[in-house]
């Protein structure tokens, strides 16, 4: 047992070094990481778009200083922790070192390698759903009441990480009322721990109700721009591709929980796989919203794979290793930027990944990189040249001159970037950096970094008396190739109150 503890711990470290070694320093960080790494500078029990958890890391990351390595350490940390707990559930389970060996494939081929790469809510959203069926496994092992009361907090922060976990709640809910685990709900400790769940989420639920509850508008937000566009063939065809080198052990994990004598007892994870999986085709749930129910099916998978080649032939235990090798090194680029853009275009050309899909991105079309990646393009070029147009102006100009963005990702990478290049603080309404904008100014030139230029409709920018396209973003593989950067000078007396009357206007919709 002290042997498998050991592989165990050394697994996990290896999960968590290698996305060091594999990431090509050439990218910058992704555009809702600038977000996450914003929130850091307006602490708060929470945000338009998330939970406040995330926060306090990006606190400690701005702390340590905002390196890429900072920034990249909390995803491949937590990715760490996740398989241990993946690993402590099949140690519980009787599994040994074959079992922790498979169950750590999936971590390094599939996309938990992208997904512990990301500074984005997924991870610590991931981590907190295998936790949780952790917690109802050693309940179900034990009948121990602390488990409960593990299980309330786990359900508690997991809340204050991502509002997804939810899906998860509620199918584990599912799962124990359509099986003979529902006597959980006679226990009175069940609704204790609920209560403590409900008392770590209850800050963010009144910073909710205080702001008008953004996460409502932030979906409804979500459904017009992108989730009405899922469909279920998709969505379903994806929860195979997104671990496809290592698809038969979540399989085999499903197949132990329903047929196997010993696994059957823990047949509430397939009520609460299907569960996770009809909300969210009913919810056009996007297909990685899905990752954290697998961690779990992987682990009884492992186990149930390791009793297999036991009894009938070891021999099989090298093809299972071997399949996700296979089939998975050639999926690390897809998951990871491993090299420049160009080169990583030509591979995926010549690999034909256009047909698989994976380049596809929000808007439906294939592209020459992922999305993710087109996504880490672009941020620091865009804020050097903001900062020379910003330095161009006069000295006496400069401190009523207003750099405004049309999207979070530039805001946040302008205010990331823009210390070392003269840049003052930059501004957006997109997002949460709406409710961080003054509620007064003294306007005199605005710098607006956009892909448009605004029309007549937009009376803002109709206050200036000259508009100059000072400059624009040439990197043909960025999502936001083009972008430009665009001058407006000498606002009228007009134009300081008409943007402070839009701002509030806009912030009234937030705020009690």
């Amino acid at each position: 047992m002290q042997k498998n503890q050991w592989l165990l711990y050394v697994l996990a470290f290896i999960k968590f070094i290698l996305p060091f070694f594999l990431q090509n320093s050439f990218y910058q960080p992704h555009r809702d990481e600038f977000l996450y790494l914003a929130e850091a500078h307006h602490l708060a029990w929470g945000f338009m778009e998330v939970p406040p958890l995330l926060s306090v890391f990006a606190w400690l990351t701005n702390l340590f200083g905002n390196s890429m390595f900072w920034i990249k350490f909390w995803p491949s940390l937590f990715g760490a922790f996740t398989y241990i707990i993946t690993g402590k559930i099949i140690l519980s389970l009787g599994g040994r070192a074959f079992a922790l060996f498979l169950a750590f494939l999936p971590f390094i081929f599939g996309a938990y390698l992208r997904v512990h790469y990301l500074f984005q809510p997924n991870f610590l959203e991931i981590f907190f759903w295998t936790l949780i069926a952790y917690c109802i496994i050693q309940y179900i092992q034990t009948e121990k009441i602390k488990w409960l009361y593990f299980f309330g907090v786990s359900v508690g922060w997991g809340m204050m990480s991502k509002y997804s976990v939810t899906f998860f709640v509620v199918s584990i809910l599912i799962g124990l009322l359509l099986t003979a685990k529902r006597k959980i709900f006679t226990n009175k400790h069940f609704y204790y721990s609920a209560l403590i769940a409900f008392i770590i989420f209850l800050p963010n639920l009144i910073w909710q109700y205080n702001h008008r509850f953004p996460v409502l508008h932030h979906m409804k937000e979500l459904q017009e721009t992108q989730l009405q566009y899922i469909s279920t063939t998709g969505f379903l065809i994806d929860q195979l591709l997104m671990n496809l080198p290592c698809v038969f052990i979540w399989l085999a994990g499903l197949y132990f929980t329903i047929f196997s004598r010993y696994g059957k007892k823990y047949s509430l994870f397939v009520w609460a796989y299907v569960s996770v999986i009809v909300l969210l085709i009913v919810l056009h749930g996007k297909n990685y919203y899905t990752l954290g129910v697998y961690p779990v099916l992987f682990a009884f998978g492992a186990v149930h794979l390791e009793s297999f080649t036991a009894l009938r032939s070891k021999a099989w235990r090298y093809a299972f290793v071997m399949i996700p090798f296979i089939l998975g090194i050639p999926f690390i680029p897809i998951a990871l930027p491993v090299a420049k853009p160009e080169p990583l275009a030509n591979y995926y050309k010549t690999m034909d990944i256009e047909k698989t899909g994976l380049l596809k991105w929000e808007d439906l079309h294939n592209h020459p990189l992922p999305q993710d990646f087109a996504d880490m393009l672009g941020w620091k070029g865009t804020a050097e040249k903001a900062a020379a147009v910003y330095k161009s102006l006069p000295a006496n100009e400069q401190s009523k001159t207003l750099v405004y963005c049309r999207n979070y990702g530039f805001a946040g990478a302008l205010n990331l970037y823009g210390k070392h290049f003269g840049l003052p603080e930059v501004y957006s309404d997109n997002g949460s950096f709406l409710l961080w904008m003054p509620d007064k100014y003294e306007v005199q030139n605005l710098i607006l970094i956009g892909h448009d230029i605004p029309d007549s409709a937009d009376l803002v920018f109709q206050q200036f008396e000259k508009m100059t396209i000072k400059d624009s973003l040439n990197e043909p593989l960025s999502r936001e190739n083009g972008v430009k950067i665009i001058l407006y000078e000498n606002g009228n007396n007009k134009v300081n109150g008409m943007i402070e009357n839009g701002i509030a206007e806009m912030k009234k919709e937030f705020t009690r």
